[in-house]
């Protein structure tokens, strides 16, 4: 089961996957399907987060969408937060 919510009619979608969190083979396939949605939208020129922003459980899709640019956002976020103490490992991967 997956709800879908967003505003389509401007590309943005957010499905909620409902799994039973103790039953292993589900949350494997939810997500698989989740993994199948984030990189056929990058593949069409789309984006991972929308304008919700980055998640702890986008964070890994941010290299493929953005490349080099993450260099540029590190350096931002260290100028911003040289002791990286404003949710700290929440949104840059490593």
């Amino acid at each position: 089961v997956a709800p879908l919510i967003g505003h389509v009619g401007d590309g943005n979608f957010h499905l909620g996957l409902l799994v039973r969190r103790d039953d292993p083979r589900e949350v494997a396939e939810a997500e698989r399907l989740h993994d199948r949605l984030v990189q056929r939208a990058l593949a069409m020129d789309g984006t991972c987060t929308g304008e919700h922003g980055v998640g702890t459980g986008k964070a890994r899709y941010l290299a493929a969408e953005h490349g080099d640019a993450l260099d540029v956002m590190r350096a931002i976020k260290q100028a911003l937060d040289p002791l990286g103490i404003m949710n700290p490992g929440k949104v840059l991967p490593p």
